[in-house]
């Protein structure tokens, strides 16, 4: 039997501004529907993509919690990179090529969150 994943994105505003979003992905049928801890060394980490036996579309990089090192999203170790929240989750839609990304750690941090979806 096959995983089902859907992702869906609730952003709620209050105070000044009043209001609810919801942005939804569409069913990846295929889904990996798999959680990893990854540990990483201080440098860049190349995360590759569970098997093509399954199509990952997404993925959520969870940090630990109390985390305090930098953690940067790249295509390649020499990209400049995206710098993520410390300890907020942050998802990333994957185009259908992706294989491969890499995570640079600013030091070593353990347990690292990665959902893939």
């Amino acid at each position: 039997m096959s995983t089902v994943s859907a992702r869906t994105t609730v952003i709620t505003f209050t105070g000044d501004v009043t209001a609810s979003l919801t942005q939804s992905s569409g069913q990846n049928l295929a889904s990996p529907g798999d959680i990893d801890y990854v540990n990483l060394a201080s440098g860049a980490n190349t995360i590759t993509l569970p098997p093509t036996t399954v199509t990952t579309v997404a993925v959520t990089i969870v940090p630990p919690a109390g985390n305090t090192v930098a953690l940067t999203l790249k295509g390649v170790a020499g990209d400049s990179g995206v710098g993520l929240h410390l300890t907020d989750p942050s998802t990333v839609a994957l185009a259908a090529s992706v294989t491969s990304f890499v995570l640079n750690a600013a030091s070593a941090v353990t347990g690292v969150r990665l959902i893939w979806s």
